[in-house]
């Protein structure tokens, strides 16, 4: 139940949501990033790509304090999931032990940026009261609905420990994250340029990048950064391109289309980095990045090709991001869901997180069981990873 002091409303559209309050509470939190900015969810619901019709019904809740009933104190999206697709976090086995025992997991409720693996804030909040008075909210609109369960996907800390607070299970991931020398020597200079971050690799490494970043130039390939207005309509067009042929390629439609795209280029315009791969004067692949040029932070989220060039995929996803970011002095570079492979290329072991409540009391246990399991051999899988990382020891006077 959510506490008497607090009253949470249920909005069907993020545009019964003042844009400017959403934004700001979203800036005081731990982790602002771009996929959870008003613009972009608006921009998912809009363009349908978040919608009933996929399976991802909406409903936006605002926290507001009895004694202040018109401020808006905090702020969350919630979907109503009618599977599993587009979250990076994988409950199906849930989901099968549910239907095995005769009970629908479907419909759940979802606290996430849809289609996006990007650790933030979720639950937006002046005060941890309307944090904690959110998620009574969330697991009181499951119970009311009859869903199996709510997940909070990706969380910052604040969420995390709020959520663990309420007794929700708490699940452990991994992803691959690069940092700037700055971040992770104190004392340390950020790298100068590309070539004195490979020389912090280990020789195999730093080979290994040079001869795949040679394969791409001598096939005659032209790598071009395009940054926030300086994108084009047309290039936006030859992006969706690349990116709609590779999921084609893949035997799955693409799950954002080109008027989401269109919408976030025109809301968010300062917030992309794109790379594009040219080829005998002919653009044939393409990446994009969201970007935070005040945080310093990049985000891996999309490419595509239209033909095959060996390692294009790594330069056009890895070593141009990361020389771009090491350029404009960046801190941080996420690589996305997934890929043990990014190691080699710098990016390390970076543990993310979520959290679940379940209905039925003896999945919950069930559930905990088994994350308490995982959760354990996620941490050996970390320190097995980190023990064996690609950069050189430092020297002791370094």
């Amino acid at each position: 139940m959510v506490p008497l002091s607090w009253e949470v409303r249920t909005h069907a559209s993020p545009h019964e949501v003042d844009a400017g309050q959403w934004n700001t509470l979203l800036a005081s939190g731990l982790q602002a990033t771009p996929f959870m900015r008003h613009e972009w969810l608006a921009a998912l619901h809009d363009s349908g790509c978040a919608s009933a019709e996929t399976g991802w019904v909406p409903l936006f809740l605002t926290a507001h304090r009895a004694d202040a009933p018109e401020a808006l104190a905090g702020a969350c999206v919630v979907y109503i999931k009618s599977h599993s697709y587009g979250e990076y976090v994988f409950d199906w086995a849930w989901a099968d032990a549910h239907q095995r025992a005769g009970l629908r997991y479907y419909p759940k409720l979802l606290c996430a940026s849809p289609f996006t693996p990007v650790p933030g804030s979720r639950l937006l909040a002046r005060e941890p009261g309307a944090r904690t008075a959110l998620l009574s909210a969330i697991s009181t609109l499951a119970e009311q609905m009859g869903a199996s369960s709510a997940h909070l996907l990706f969380p910052d800390s604040d969420d995390l420990d709020a959520a663990r607070q309420a007794g929700w299970l708490i699940r452990q991931g991994v992803q691959f994250h690069w940092e700037n020398r700055s971040l992770t020597t104190p004392g340390a200079p950020p790298y100068a340029d590309m070539a004195d971050f490979l020389g912090a690799l280990h020789r195999d490494k730093r080979k290994k990048i040079q001869q795949e970043r040679r394969r791409v130039a001598d096939a005659g390939v032209q790598v071009r950064a395009l940054v926030g207005p300086a994108i084009q309509p047309e290039d936006w067009d030859f992006f969706y391109r690349c990116y709609r042929q590779t999921y084609l390629a893949h035997g799955a439609p693409p799950y954002l289309s080109p008027e989401f795209f269109q919408q976030i280029a025109r809301t968010l315009p300062a917030q992309w980095l794109m790379f594009v791969a040219e080829h005998q004067g002919q653009r044939m692949a393409a990446s994009l990045l969201g970007i935070d040029p005040v945080q310093g932070t990049a985000w891996g989220r999309y490419w595509g090709a239209l033909a095959h060039i060996p390692c294009l995929h790594f330069e056009l996803c890895y070593y141009a991001p990361l020389a771009w970011c090491i350029e404009q002095r960046y801190g941080r570079f996420e690589g996305g869901a997934q890929g043990e492979h990014k190691m080699a290329r710098g990016l390390l072991p970076t543990t993310t997180w979520s959290a679940h409540w379940l209905r039925d009391a003896r999945f919950a246990d069930a559930v905990a069981r088994f994350l308490a399991q995982e959760g354990a051999h996620i941490e050996s899988y970390v320190d097995e990873l980190r023990d064996r990382q690609p950069f050189k020891p430092l020297r002791p006077d370094a």
